[in-house]
């Protein structure tokens, strides 16, 4: 089988689903492995390190495109290039699929087999191809330096010969695998850390990292659904959370937030009153802009200041900016998946319908949209 990994727009994205190490695993699996010339540039990996672990440049993308049984990327594709993907061939990458129907179809109608890193379940045997995870993880670390670099305070307790500077506060909102990171990070570099998390199962996490707990009653259920995200809150949840974060927003020099519900919009969590609230100076970290954002006047990509001198990152793929470490993991995540399926005997791909990754993860094949929760949208 021929892998092909292009490379992806770096002013937009400076990571790669390929590294000179996972290049010479899958050629140890048997597979002719193919990269785009500068592939991981951006992020660390020059073209030579490839080509000593046995992978060969590709100069011709839409030639080797067509060539490929196997395309390993980041993002979704062009539309571009699924015209010129091969029938049965196989596409993997985060391809959003909640917001990405025109480009499902696309891939059914062009026969290709498309996995979504975003769909791979969140079980033992998964959790080595679990990319969200990774990434999210990377995430949390770069929003506390982020925050950090703008701040103008420093982090940590100092005694000085002039007095006693106090250890910055920071606010963690959500205590997933982004913000569990990012309490780990602000501690690491001696700040005072609190979080909150609707999901209480967390509390005995958070604490163990050496911040404290925020407990807000919300009333009702507010557990986790079986694949470990957080249930959505209803409105009136949503209120009397604002209300209990918003004084502790205001004693915060450093607030990020990273509350996502899978496959719906971001949930809004810090109001422009919440903002008002705070001090001249704050900085806030929305780690959910791509899905809407958890906070009022957010803009993915840009520092924004409000009128009482709070600034708001938009932060959007923070883990690009530690995108040696964010490719490391990413490819090593496309890699598992690439083993869990692999036929040794064959040397080709065993898509096996019944195995329960797959059915988490593969969204068209043959022709069609194959997802349940995706087919009934395009009937």
């Amino acid at each position: 089988m021929l892998c092909y990994a292009p490379a992806e727009d770096s002013s937009l994205e400076p990571r790669a689903a390929l590294t000179p190490a996972t290049a010479e695993a899958l050629k140890k699996l048997g597979l002719d492995v193919r990269f785009a010339p500068c592939l991981g540039l951006a992020s660390g990996y020059p073209d030579a390190a490839y080509v000593a672990a046995g992978a060969t440049p590709a100069p011709v993308h839409a030639t080797a495109l067509v060539e490929a049984d196997l395309v390993l990327r980041v993002r979704k594709p062009p539309l571009a290039d699924v015209a010129c993907l091969k029938p049965g061939s196989v596409q993997i990458g985060f391809l959003d699929p909640f917001n990405e129907s025109d480009l499902l179809a696309r891939l059914a109608a062009a026969g290709v087999a498309a996995a979504s890193l975003e769909m791979i379940p969140r079980t033992t045997l998964a959790q080595k191809m679990d990319a969200l995870s990774s990434q999210a993880s990377l995430a949390g670390y770069a929003a506390v330096l982020q925050a950090a670099a703008r701040l103008r305070r420093a982090l940590p307790m100092m005694m000085t010969p002039a007095g006693t500077i106090l250890p910055a506060r920071v606010f963690i909102l959500g205590a997933g695998v982004a913000g569990l990171q990012a309490i780990a990070t602000a501690r690491r570099l001696g700040a005072r850390v609190e979080a909150f998390d609707t999901r209480p199962v967390v509390e005995e996490q958070v604490k163990s990292l050496g911040a404290k707990f925020v407990k807000i009653d919300l009333g009702g259920d507010t557990g986790q659904t079986a694949g470990g995200y957080a249930q959505a809150l209803t409105p009136e949840q949503v209120a009397r959370q604002q209300a209990g974060m918003a004084k502790v927003c205001a004693q915060s020099d450093i607030v990020i937030t990273t509350a996502k519900v899978f496959g719906r919009r971001a949930p809004r969590l810090v109001t422009g009153e919440m903002l008002a609230g705070m001090q001249p100076g704050s900085v806030v970290v929305d780690l959910a802009i791509d899905s809407g954002g958890n906070v009022e006047g957010s803009v993915p990509g840009r520092d924004v200041v409000t009128p009482n001198g709070v600034t708001i990152l938009g932060a959007s793929n923070l883990e690009g900016t530690v995108a040696y470490h964010a490719t490391q993991v990413l490819a090593a995540n496309l890699l598992a998946w690439v083993t869990h399926f692999w036929n040794a005997e064959t040397k080709t791909l065993r898509l096996n319908p019944d195995d329960e990754i797959l059915k988490g993860c593969l969204l068209t094949r043959d022709g069609a949209i194959v997802h349940p929760q995706f087919a009934a949208k395009s009937a």
